[in-house]
Parts: C-alpha cells; sequence; structure tokens
C-alpha cells in the first residue's frame, strides 16, 4: 500500500493536481514524430515513382493508340498494334516500347549525374515543389496528346518529377532515424504495384487510358502534403543506434528549419572528399546497376514480344499484366527488410542476369507453353529487383559515416537509372532486329 501510495504522490502537481510525469509526454512525442516520419516517408516513395510507373504501365498504349477524327480525342482501351512488320512472327509495335522507357529514364538520368555536382546546394523544398508540378503536368500532358511526340514529352516531364524526387528525398533520409529507408523503399515498391494495378484496373473496366491518367491528379497533391505537413523538420543525427526513436521530438515542415540550413550538410564536402566516397560505393552501384540494366531489358525489350495468342488475353492486356506482376514483386521485396537482408548484393544481381538470359531464349525459340509460367518469371524477377534496392541503400546507410551520408545516398542512386537506361539503348535495336524476322 505504501509504495502504492507514492507512486500516487508522483502523479501529483505542487498544488495536488494530477498529472502526467514528465518522462511520458517527451517519449510520447518523440514515438509519434518517428511514426509520421516513417508513414511520410513511405508516402513520399508512393508519390514519387507513381507517374513513372503508369508512364511504363501505359507505355504500349502510348505508341500504339489511335486518335479518332476531329477536335475530341479517343483512346481505346486495347487499340490494335500498328505492325512493325508484317511477316513477323511477333505482335510489334512500329516503335519499341522501349523508346518509352528511355523518355521515362534519361531525363531521371541527367538530373541524377548533375546532383553529386551542385544540386545538393539547392534547398529541399524548392525541389520538391518542382517534382510535385511536373508530375501533375505529365499526366495533363499525356492524357490531351495527339501525337506520340507530344505523350513523350509528357513521359520526360514524369521522369523529370522521379528522378528530381529521388535525389532529393533519399538524401534527406539522412537527416532522420535509419528506419526510414525501410519506409522508403517500401512506398517505392508500393508506387509500383499500386500505379501499374490501377491503370490495369481502371483500362480492363472499361475507362479509356485518357480518362486512366487524369483520375491519378491527385498523387502528386499527396507528394507535396506529406513532405510539408505529414514530415517533421529534419536534424542532423546518427541514425545508426536503438536510440533513433529517441530524437528530440520536431516539427512539421512548413514554418520551421529546412536541412539546408544544417550545419553539417554534404555541401561542405570538397571535390576529393566526394570523389572518395564515390569510388568506396562502387561495391554497391555496380552490382545495382546490373540488376537494373537485366529486369529493364526484360520489362521493355522482351515484354511486348513475349505475346500468347493461344489466351483470351489481348497484347495490352499481356503486356498491361507483366507490369502488375513485376511490380508486385518488386513492392513485396522492397518491404521485406526487417525480415529479410542481403549484404551480397551480386548474387541477386547475377540471378537477375539469368532471368534475362532465359527469357531472351525463350523470345528467340518460343518454348514456354503457357503464359503463366512467364507470370512466375516476371513476378520472381520483381522480387530480385526490389530486394537488390533496398538492401543496397540500407548496406550504404550502414557503412558511410555521419558526415558522408548524405551525398552517398544521393550519389548511388544514380545505379538504377544507369542500369535502366542501358538497357533502353540496346533494347530499341533488339527490338527492330527481332520484328523484321519473318
Amino acid at each position: 500500500m505504501g509504495g502504492c501510495a507514492g507512486s500516487r504522490r508522483r502523479l501529483l502537481d505542487s498544488e495536488g493536481e494530477e498529472t502526467t510525469p514528465e518522462p511520458l509526454l517527451p517519449l510520447l512525442d518523440r514515438r509519434g514524430a518517428l511514426w509520421r516520419n516513417m508513414m511520410g516517408f513511405w508516402l513520399l516513395g508512393l508519390c514519387n515513382n507513381f507517374s513513372y510507373v503508369v508512364m511504363l504501365s501505359a507505355a504500349h498504349d502510348i505508341l500504339s493508340h489511335q486518335r479518332a477524327s476531329g477536335n475530341q480525342s479517343h483512346v481505346d482501351p486495347d487499340p490494335p498494334p500498328t505492325p512493325h512488320n508484317s511477316s513477323s512472327r511477333f505482335d510489334c509495335n512500329s516503335v519499341s516500347t522501349a523508346a518509352v522507357l528511355l523518355a521515362d529514364i534519361l531525363p531521371t538520368l541527367v538530373i541524377k549525374l548533375l546532383a553529386p555536382l551542385g544540386l545538393h546546394l539547392l534547398p529541399y523544398s524548392p525541389r520538391v515543389l518542382v517534382s510535385g508540378v511536373c508530375a501533375a503536368g505529365s499526366f495533363i500532358l499525356v492524357a490531351f496528346s495527339h501525337s506520340v511526340g507530344t505523350s513523350l514529352c509528357g513521359v520526360v516531364l514524369a521522369s523529370i518529377s522521379s528522378g528530381l524526387g529521388e535525389v532529393t528525398f533519399l538524401a534527406l533520409t539522412a537527416f532522420y532515424p535509419r528506419a526510414v529507408i525501410s519506409w522508403w523503399s517500401s512506398g517505392t515498391g508500393g508506387a509500383g504495384l499500386l500505379g501499374a494495378l490501377s491503370y490495369l484496373g481502371l483500362t480492363q473496366a472499361g475507362l479509356s487510358p485518357q480518362h486512366t491518367l487524369l483520375s491519378m491528379l491527385g498523387i502528386p497533391a499527396l507528394l507535396l502534403a506529406s513532405y510539408f505537413f505529414l514530415l517533421t523538420s529534419p536534424e542532423p543525427q546518427d541514425p545508426g543506434g536503438e536510440e533513433e526513436a529517441e530524437t528530440s521530438a520536431r516539427q512539421p515542415l512548413i514554418g520551421s528549419g529546412a536541412p539546408e540550413s544544417k550545419p553539417d550538410s554534404s555541401s561542405s564536402l570538397s571535390l576529393q572528399e566526394r570523389w572518395t566516397v564515390f569510388k568506396g560505393l562502387l561495391r554497391y552501384i555496380v552490382p545495382l546497376v546490373l540488376v537494373y540494366f537485366a529486369e529493364y531489358f526484360i520489362n521493355q525489350g522482351l515484354f511486348e514480344l513475349l505475346f500468347f495468342r493461344n489466351t483470351s488475353l489481348s497484347h495490352a492486356q499481356q503486356y498491361r499484366w507483366y507490369q502488375m506482376l513485376y511490380q508486385a514483386g518488386v513492392f513485396v521485396s522492397r518491404s521485406s527488410l526487417h525480415c529479410c537482408r542481403i549484404r551480397f548484393t551480386w548474387v541477386l544481381a547475377l540471378l537477375q542476369c539469368l532471368n534475362l538470359a532465359f527469357l531472351l531464349v525463350d523470345v528467340w525459340l518460343s518454348f514456354l507453353p503457357s503464359i503463366y509460367l512467364v507470370f512466375l518469371i516476371i513476378l520472381y524477377e520483381g522480387l530480385l529487383g526490389g530486394a537488390a534496392y533496398v538492401n543496397t541503400f540500407h548496406n550504404i546507410a550502414l557503412k558511410t559515416s555521419d558526415e558522408h551520408r548524405e551525398f552517398a545516398m544521393a550519389a548511388a542512386c544514380i545505379s538504377d537509372t544507369l542500369g535502366i537506361s542501358l538497357s533502353g539503348l540496346l533494347a530499341l535495336p533488339l527490338h527492330d532486329f527481332l520484328c523484321h524476322l519473318s
């Protein structure tokens, strides 16, 4: 009884009023801030990659769309293909879907190449605003486009949005607990699944690609709201220990200090320091480049050619299903860091290259009897790609020092973009070669 009475007295203030123990409120604030930041980075990953994924899912429609005469434009949800060569055994568009891939990735590549040189000097908030505006512009421009060229300009806007956002948000993770990296990666995987699934589902339901794209304009608004109103103000910290939830409670970004004002930002690094850090990152960058080269060579070079005539699915529908299953695998593996961590990511690169070789042989020989076998392989492909991404950035966060982490995270994100760009450049001539075969 005496012990209970003592505990009770500790809950009373000087005037006898009951009050919450002082240590509990800061702890709750810190826990709340941690959850807000983790959810904020998940939403940022989701919104940042959404337009990029949707443009790849719509690639077949963008290149084969039919326009009605007159001022009103109409896009058939399942447009007939425009044959590249009527004698070819492949059902080809006149242009490979790799053209959409290049429009969706080359601007990102330029942004990521410039990022280590000077992009870090720009404040974070204006970068996020530009990213959101470009994402919205991409949906509008592609939706109302009357030509493939205009559509590709819209895809370029999606690429600028995604590339600028990835460089910005990955660098921003350096100012938050390390747990946000896993949540960011899971969000980007969720973007793949939700983007591909929503495009597939809405077009399967009979909505035209034009109206499907316009229905997605809420995503850029959600990105801006997540950054400005959900994230708390970042602070330099050591994201490595168990005490990451014990950092001081912070306020929303609106009206508070931005990360660019912090004294230990990577902007203080010399060029020699940056080059030294970058060389140390090559053991992480090279495997991720190979993983993304192989998987996007499959996605934009082979998906269109993996056409099965003995199914009820049209060619456009098969392409959308491939994209959706790939993104489902990516989402699962990018969300798996808490239960499965992989130190040697070069193993994933080897397995993905074997995946590419197997499907390339199938395109040439057509020995797989069922599209469902291809579905399983594509799901597995997505699992490998997502695992390589999240484990690469987690390993970098573990191995880099506090003062180098912001630069390292921004510099390493060149990996996936470089691999994707190389795959697109090689997929174009492969498409032309195979579509000329009789």
